[in-house]
Parts: C-alpha cells; structure tokens; sequence
C-alpha cells in the first residue's frame, strides 16, 4: 500500500490505521523486566498534577506522540507514577527527562495511551 496517496478521511487509510493500532495495543513485554531497576530516558506527557508538581506522566520514545500523532506501541510506551516523596516538575509537554525506578510488566490503558509498563519512579532528571 502506497501510504503516501492516502489522505486521513480514506476508508482504505482508516481500516489500516485501526489493524496497526490493534497490533501496537498487542505489543509484546518482556516478562524479565518484571520488578527490574532500571533507567529510561523518553519524551514526558502529563497526565496527573498537583499544582506543578507532576504525580503520574507516560513516557513516550519520541516527541508528538499520543498527540499530534497515534501513540507509539503499547511495548514503548511506560506509565510513570511518582512516588509520594518525590517532587517532579515538568516544564512543558514533551519535556525529555531520565527516569530511574521499579519496572512492572503491567499493560494500563490510560485513556490517552496503552502502556506496556509500569514504573514507580524514585529519580526523574532533566535529559541534557
């Protein structure tokens, strides 16, 4: 299919975007990383905030995702939740951060985006 010569409202375009959009929320996790520490640096989209301070946020593996374009696989996509003593701020939407925590194998439909995994985090730093 030459993609290229869709336009968005063809019913050819429509009925192959929800057959990818099925196979991304179908996305594989990879069981072995069930309770890992790990470290992964992503795109930033708020999703929960007290005031500034950012309780619950998807990281995404490039910018405009979930947005401006459909969301990226389910297995690319990690739910972050902050821990309570944490304090996170985000200055904007697609902020690239480094986020350091507890990994779960754990699909969550957020409403926005289907994540594959879970993380609690207990660092989240600026990407330089």
């Amino acid at each position: 299919v030459d993609l290229a010569s869709l336009s968005d409202d063809d019913p050819q375009a429509i009925a192959l975007l929800e057959q990818l959009r099925k196979l991304w929320n179908e996305a594989p996790v990879v069981e072995a990383l069930d309770g890992e520490q790990v470290r992964l640096p992503g795109f930033a989209i708020p999703l929960e905030m007290d005031g500034q301070v950012i309780t619950q946020f998807l990281l995404v593996p490039f910018y405009g995702a979930c947005i401006h374009v459909p969301p990226p696989p389910a297995n690319q996509t990690v739910l972050v939740e902050v821990a309570a003593d944490l304090r996170v701020i985000i200055r904007q939407a697609f902020d690239t951060v480094w986020v350091t925590g507890q990994l779960a194998a754990r699909p969550t439909d957020t409403g926005l985006a289907k994540a594959g995994y879970t993380l609690t985090a207990s660092a989240v730093q600026p990407y330089p």
